[in-house]
Order: C-alpha cells, then structure tokens, then sequence
C-alpha cells in the first residue's frame, strides 16, 4: 500500500491526480487531469478502457444514455439512474461506478 500511496503522490505533484472529496466510506476520492496521459500513458490507456466497459455496461442496463455514433459521446443519466430500487438491483460495482457518474455529472 505504501508504493501505491508513493505513485499517487507523484502523480499528484506532477499535476495527473486531483484530489476530488471522499467517499461514503472516508476513503479519499481522487481524479486523474489530462496530464495522466503524458506522464503514465499506460494508466491512462488502462483507465480509458475501464471507464468505457463501465460506461457500456451501465448503458446497456439503461442507466445512461448516449449516441455511441459520436468521436465524444455526450453521457446523460436516464431517469432509472434516480430509481434506487433499480440502482440496488445493480451489482455494488456497478453501483459505485454509477454514483460516481452521478457525482461528475451533478457537480
């Protein structure tokens, strides 16, 4: 954990991590800037792919919606994004990631 915590902080200090609150839990939440693709281009390649599986999934579920046809695709939450019977019938990771694009997008 502690090499994990170094890599945060040099990201941090070199401007490809913010600081964005914390979380339910009181984990600290952070957000990586453009810049994480010029320092870590490999994170940022990893990242990318795992927010577009996340963003696909909770597309196809109907959560949110956007014109795929598009370079950037506008993301909107749906209506059943707000339905907490439906979110909790997400699963908890699928969850967390949906909150978190509900926080991002209600900013």
């Amino acid at each position: 954990m502690d090499e994990e915590n170094k890599i945060i902080d040099q990201l941090i200090l070199k401007g490809a991590v913010e600081f964005a609150g914390v979380s339910e839990t009181g984990e600290p939440l952070y957000n990586f800037t453009e810049k994480l693709q010029q320092v870590m281009p490999e994170l940022y390649r990893e990242h990318l792919n795992f927010v577009n599986s996340k963003l696909m999934a909770l597309w196809e579920k109907g959560f949110i919606d956007m014109d795929l046809l598009q370079d950037s695709p506008i993301v909107r939450l749906t209506d059943k994004a707000f339905q907490d019977q439906e979110v909790f019938q997400l699963p908890e990771e699928d969850q967390f990631s949906l909150n978190e694009i509900k926080r991002i997008l209600t900013k």
